[in-house]
């Protein structure tokens, strides 16, 4: 059996997947370090301290958050629906996806407090669930565009879509 001299070798496949998950890390750490500003200067609003780790905690959760995102895609996940219109595809992948972070949180938050010796019994009561749902309502909203961009790369092909972002004509001075 030979290989394919066109396939691409484990290394350009590994540096082609550090540099998506770069892109996607550096897109989520944007997205919550704005809430976390937004947090901050809503509690200094009301006189209120918060913590400038906050901008750590955003960029650590935008990290974890894109490696949980590259493991679901490596796993196929909302491949399925790759066959419907672009739109339907983004929203459901974009739910798809929430519903992973949305599980990985949970499991998270069970994890810490089982390691901080709460009763294994208590700690599914104890779970602040308005906010593991508020987190991945955002989680969805920041979802929508990211999708969006990796469905419309995906269908135009990452050479063309690169090509439209940095024409300044538009599609008709991109190429057809």
């Amino acid at each position: 059996m030979s290989k394919d001299p066109a396939a691409p070798s484990f290394k350009q496949k590994a540096a082609r997947e550090f540099k998506e998950y770069l892109w996607i890390s550096a897109y989520l750490a944007f997205f919550f370090c704005a809430l976390s500003t937004y947090r901050t200067l809503l509690l200094r609003k009301y006189d209120l301290n918060d913590n400038y780790l906050n901008y750590g905690f955003a960029i650590i959760t935008a990290l974890v958050v894109g490696k949980v995102i590259l493991v679901a895609q490596m796993a196929h996940l909302g491949r399925g629906y790759e066959a419907k219109p672009l739109y339907q595809t983004v929203l459901y992948k974009s739910v798809v996806f929430g519903a992973v972070v949305f599980a990985f949180h949970f499991l998270e938050e069970f994890v810490k407090r089982v390691i901080h010796g709460k009763p294994f019994g208590t700690v599914w009561r104890e779970t602040r669930w308005e906010d593991i749902v508020a987190w991945t309502i955002i989680v969805f909203c920041a979802f929508i565009p990211l999708f969006g961009f990796m469905e419309l790369r995906r269908v135009l092909g990452e050479e063309r879509l690169y090509l439209l972002l940095r024409s300044r004509g538009g599609v008709e001075e991109a190429g057809s």
